[in-house]
């Protein structure tokens, strides 16, 4: 390597935004106490892992912030293609776990491909609307539509209704920051409201009693209802600062389930009480204004997309899993970012962290809107 070469490098590697480095880093330390305390004091079977995958996550996160903006926007859409050929293999290729066919074994690593698509889909739809100068027509929309569909559709199969929305809602939200007229969006969800009654007959049973538990808990606390019933206790006994580290009742009588994943805030606020909770998610807000303002500094139009939709996804995470734990949504299955226990869904989100840091560092370079086609 050079002397030009390093000091370019030398140069990226000082703008970096250590800020969101540092903050990753806290969030998952913590996310490793809480996966040993689950365990009972053991780093196995649960903190190891989630350690050992972690590392890999922070190479492949640092390697992607340092490559040229330009390289990835030009290769956004064959990511996107392997992502959705890999969604078409758990048709054929996949197992079923936890009632659903949503993963490939790879003998290194289970894949869920529908973790990568989440990052894949934002990079597609960004390279498209960079490419497209206002105004938006309807015409212009078949192609993203189409980007978000098609995914949609065959999440629905597995089924995965979680990701299914959260793919929804950040196709939607780089649509809004594209510059699609309002009337769309309002179209739009009148067409879904008056579709409602169609989807809900092609849901399953175990779906379908998610959300009338959602409605009234108190129909079948010792069925349906256990998950959510069991995780608003340990949120209510935990109290202001918690009954201690390894101590909640709860969890180690095994009456909160899935501890180490979904609901593993419940896990935190049992053993650190309401400011052990509060304070977790005072790191989260910090870490999406530091995002936020890559947002709203980036000069370009791919780069401003990317940063909202990685923004937005981990927000998505964020906000679902929170609110599910708290009996305020449905549970569909969402882990608490950088702090379940999973590896590909921690290692899309510091892919997506990767990203976001790639787009401040090129945050002021110029790449023309028509200097790219559709292909």
């Amino acid at each position: 390597m050079t002397t030009d070469a390093l000091s370019y490098f030398f140069q990226k590697f000082i703008r970096l935004n250590w800020g969101i480095v540092f903050l990753v880093l806290l969030i998952s330390a913590i996310g490793w106490g809480l996966l040993i305390s689950a365990a009972g004091g053991d780093i196995h079977p649960w903190a190891f892992k989630q350690v050992t995958r972690f590392s890999v996550g922070l190479l492949i996160m640092l390697v992607f912030a340092f490559i040229d903006l330009r390289w990835w926007l030009h290769f956004s859409y064959v990511f996107y293609g392997i992502s959705l050929l890999l969604l078409c293999g758990v048709e054929f290729l996949g197992f079923i776990g936890m009632g659903a066919q949503r993963w490939i074994d790879l003998y290194v690593i289970q894949l869920q491909p529908s973790e990568l698509m989440k990052i894949a889909l934002v990079m597609a739809l960004a390279r498209y609307f960079h490419s497209q100068l206002p105004p938006l027509t309807f015409k212009k929309l078949l192609f993203p539509l189409f980007l978000v569909m098609v995914p949609v559709v065959l999440l629905l199969r597995q089924p995965d209704l979680g990701t299914a929305m959260i793919l929804l809602m950040v196709g939607g939200s780089l649509f809004f920051v594209a510059g699609v007229s309002l009337w769309m969006f309002g179209a739009a969800l009148v067409g879904a409201g008056a579709s409602i009654p169609i989807l809900w007959s092609f849901l399953h049973d175990y779906q379908k009693n998610r959300v009338l538990t959602f409605l009234d808990p108190s129909q079948d606390s010792l069925g349906a209802s256990y998950h959510i019933t069991q995780s608003k206790i340990a949120l209510g006994s935990g109290g202001l600062w918690g009954k201690g580290y390894m101590q909640g009742t709860q969890s180690y009588l095994n009456f909160l389930p899935e501890k180490q994943t979904d609901f593993i805030f419940t896990l935190l606020c049992e053993e650190w009480g309401f400011m052990g909770g509060i304070s977790l998610v005072f790191l989260y807000v910090l870490l999406l204004v530091l995002c936020f303002r890559i947002v709203l500094t980036v000069q370009n139009t791919f780069g401003r997309l990317v940063a909202v939709g990685m923004t937005m996804t981990f927000f998505l995470y964020l906000f679902i899993n929170i609110a599910m734990v708290m009996g305020l949504l449905p549970v569909v299955g969402v882990p608490l970012p950088l702090v379940s226990y999973g590896g590909t869904a921690m290692l899309t989100l510091l892919m997506g962290f990767g990203f976001l840091l790639n787009v401040g560092l090129h945050r002021t370079l110029k790449i023309p809107r028509l200097s790219i086609g559709i292909f």
